[in-house]
C-alpha cells in the first residue's frame, strides 16, 4: 500500500530523476502552489534533475511563458516536455489537412510543420487542444460534426489526453474527452500524451539530455490524474508518489480532508499501486 510521506525530501535520496506533472501539482491555471516549488527546487538541490512533464497542448515554449506569467519561481525545475511537444510527430506524420477544434491560442502547435489548417468540411484529419469555450461547452455539443467526421474516417489526433483539469477551483474539461466520446462514436484516435509510451519516452531522453544516464528505477513521477499521471507512471514501471487533493479529492475526501482509509480502497478499486502519497506536494 501507498506509504504517506510529509515531505518530498524524505524519499529524493533514492532518486535521480524526478517527473513532475505541472497542471494539479505546480498549479491549477491560477495559483501556483509554492510549496510544491520549493519541493521540486529542494529535490534539485539534493541532487535530483526535475523534468516536468505536462498534458499541455502547447509545446514548452508556450507553457515555459505561461509558468512566468503565473509567478512558478525560477529554479523549480530543469526542463519541460509537453503532450504539445509529442504531438507535433503524430501531426507531421500527416495527413496535412487539418482542423482545428480548439481556441485560436492553440495554433503554435502547428509553426514549421507542413500542414495546413483548414475548415471541417475539408479537413482530412482533426487535431484536438480542448475546447472551443471549455466553461460552457461538453463532448455531446460537438455530435453531429464528429459524427461527420467518423463518417468519413478522419483520425482524431489529440494533443491534450486529459478529461478534466482543475482551474482555480473549477473542474474544466479537456480534449481528452473529446477524445473519449470520438471512440464511442466509433472513430479512431492518435495521442501521444500520458498516459501513452511517446511522452514518457521523451521525459526521461530530456533528463538524460541534463545528466546523464541513469536507470529507470531511480525516477520518481508525481502527479495527480488516475487516467493520466497515475496510470502512465505505472505502465512505464516508475516509482509514483499520488498527490491526493488534485482532481479525484471528492471520492475520499472527509470534511475536506484526504481520509486514508477511504483513499486507499478507492486506490485498490482502480487497481492502482502508488509507492507514496501526500496530499499536496511539501
Amino acid at each position: 500500500m501507498a506509504k504517506r510521506i510529509g515531505n518530498l525530501i524524505e524519499v529524493i535520496g533514492d532518486y535521480d530523476v524526478v517527473l513532475s506533472d505541472a497542471w494539479g501539482v505546480v498549479h491549477n491555471g491560477v495559483e501556483v502552489f509554492q510549496h510544491s516549488c520549493a519541493a521540486l527546487a529542494a529535490a534539485r538541490n539534493a541532487g535530483a534533475t526535475v523534468v516536468l512533464i505536462t498534458n499541455s497542448p502547447r509545446p514548452a515554449p508556450g507553457v515555459i511563458e505561461q509558468m512566468k506569467a503565473l509567478g512558478v519561481p525560477d529554479g523549480t525545475y530543469d526542463r519541460i516536455v509537453t503532450s504539445g511537444d509529442v504531438t507535433r510527430k503524430l501531426i507531421a506524420e500527416g495527413p496535412n489537412m487539418v482542423f482545428l477544434l480548439g481556441p485560436e491560442r492553440d495554433m503554435p502547435l502547428f509553426d514549421g510543420l507542413d500542414v495546413q489548417v483548414v475548415g471541417a468540411e475539408k479537413a482530412d484529419a482533426i487535431v484536438c487542444t480542448g475546447f472551443f469555450d471549455d466553461e460552457k461547452e461538453v463532448p455531446e455539443d460537438y455530435t453531429e460534426m464528429l459524427k461527420a467526421f467518423v463518417a468519413r474516417g478522419v483520425p482524431f489526433i489529440c494533443a491534450n489526453p486529459d478529461l478534466v483539469v482543475e482551474r482555480g477551483h473549477k473542474i474544466i474539461p479537456c480534449a481528452g474527452a473529446v477524445a473519449a466520446y470520438y471512440e464511442q462514436l466509433g472513430g479512431k484516435t492518435r495521442i501521444a500524451g500520458k498516459p501513452h509510451k511517446p511522452i514518457y519516452e521523451a521525459a526521461l531522453a530530456a533528463a538524460r539530455e541534463q545528466r546523464g544516464e541513469f536507470q529507470k528505477d531511480q525516477v520518481l513521477a508525481i502527479g495527480d490524474g488516475m487516467p493520466t499521471d497515475v496510470r502512465g507512471a505505472l505502465s512505464q514501471g516508475l516509482d509514483l508518489l499520488y498527490i491526493s487533493d488534485g482532481i479525484h479529492v471528492a471520492e475520499y475526501a472527509v470534511n475536506g480532508q484526504t481520509d486514508e482509509a477511504i483513499l486507499k480502497a478507492w486506490l485498490a478499486q482502480e487497481n492502482a499501486a502508488p509507492k507514496y502519497w501526500m496530499p499536496r506536494l511539501a
